[in-house]
């Protein structure tokens, strides 16, 4: 790709946070968070893989980060990102759909955060067939189809962090798995430099 990730991108795991199952998870990412939302002069997105987990994190943060907070659900999604591009310095929450298909070109995204690597819902029925069916044929589900979805949906979600030769950006990754399994090595080494 014509990007140079080493000098356009940071990634940065933020130590300290507990298992993501854990209850006050997001609380926790998002004290953890709130030292990047400053340096940045907000220009984030936040990305969440559950509702509730987005819903929590828009209470956390309403009226005190000294920064618009734009919440996906509340107006439609092109006000959404009309207002995020306007605005210049607004932190957006949304859910890992809309990481797709959205181009927010330049300075006011600068910052993309991600709560949790986004594994496919274990109760999706799709996902939950298609693991049936691994397991009577003796494929194991997790590392041959779990992960490398989980891979796939965060390589485009990092993908909206540089649209556009000059963007730079931070992306923050939540989920302290990256460095706590064994499989996180996987997950780290199949994200650009």
């Amino acid at each position: 790709g014509p990007f140079d990730y080493e000098k356009q991108a940071l990634l940065y795991l933020p130590s300290n946070l507990p298992e993501p199952m854990a209850p006050g998870y997001t609380g926790r990412l998002i004290e953890a968070i709130r030292p990047i939302l400053q340096a940045s002069d907000g220009r984030a997105f936040i990305l969440f893989t559950s509702h509730r987990a987005l819903k929590e994190a828009a209470r956390e943060l309403a009226g005190n980060i000294g920064h618009p907070l734009l919440v996906q659900g509340d107006i439609p999604r092109t006000e959404l990102l009309r207002q995020f591009r306007e605005l210049g310095n607004a932190v957006l929450l949304g859910t890992s759909s809309f990481w797709e298909g959205v181009d927010v070109r330049g300075e006011a995204l600068t910052c993309v955060i991600i709560d949790k690597l986004p594994f496919p819902p274990p109760d999706d029925p799709v996902y939950a067939a298609r693991a049936e069916r691994m397991k009577a044929e003796g494929v194991e589900p997790f590392m041959n189809y779990a992960l490398p979805q989980a891979i796939l949906n965060l390589k485009q979600g990092i993908g909206r962090l540089l649209r556009d030769i000059n963007d730079y950006g931070v992306l923050v990754l939540g989920d302290p798995r990256l460095t706590s399994r064994g499989y996180g090595k996987k997950v780290l080494s199949a994200l650009p430099p």
